[in-house]
């Protein structure tokens, strides 16, 4: 065997090599923890500003220590206002981080049980639908809340704990949905290899 053709065979077994152990594609996986349980959620691709916008807030610590701060069972929990870690319950729900996002709307994002999606303002001073900058709500009602599909930006699903939005969703509240008692989260993210999105959480990534 020449010198050739053994530099000719190395170069095909290092090609090999690099194939066989080519990294696997991964996807964020964001937690919320509450004493009340866990939430996993993954974000969708389709949504990009979306989930940019969420994961860099999350890796900040921006939403540790804030609350669910208004409850309807049957229909959502929403949080990620900062006013929520203040003393003053009267001015929740009117914060954020200064800016909003423009609506990203996907007929094949709709409102089923466990979306996440933006909280925003209300048309009348908001036509384009723009959305919050890290107020968000998670859909709790068993049959979704579709009449909200293609108004307000969903960009997420739950994948697991779906339980837990209904536990948060029945908790005893004031005349303004809020809780009696805080509902504080951290949420963090994590990188999860694809194949295994299915076999920890259930969930097949969509197309």
């Amino acid at each position: 065997m020449t010198l050739r053709v053994v530099a000719i065979l190395a170069l095909a077994a290092t090609l090999a090599s690099c194939t066989v152990f080519k990294p696997q594609p991964k996807q964020e996986v964001v937690t919320i923890s509450t004493e009340m349980g866990n939430i996993d959620l993954v974000l969708s691709d389709k949504t990009p500003k979306h989930k940019a916008n969420f994961l860099k807030l999350t890796k900040e610590g921006f939403y540790n220590g804030t609350t669910f701060h208004r409850i309807i069972d049957g229909f959502m929990i929403q949080g990620g206002d900062p006013n929520s870690k203040n003393a003053n319950p009267d001015d929740d729900g009117q914060g954020g981080p200064g800016y909003t996002i423009p609506a990203e709307f996907d007929p094949s994002l709709t409102h089923n049980p466990g979306a996440i999606a933006a909280a925003r303002m209300g048309d009348n001073v908001n036509p384009k639908k723009e959305s919050s900058g890290s107020q968000f709500y998670i859909v709790e009602g068993k049959d979704g809340a579709h009449f909200l599909d293609n108004n307000y930006t969903v960009f997420g699903q739950v994948i697991r704990g779906q339980e837990v939005v209904e536990r948060i969703a029945e908790q005893r509240k004031n005349s303004f949905d809020r809780p009696l008692k805080d509902i504080k989260m951290t949420v963090t993210v994590k990188n999860v290899k694809q194949k295994d999105l299915e076999k920890i959480y259930g969930y097949k990534q969509q197309p």
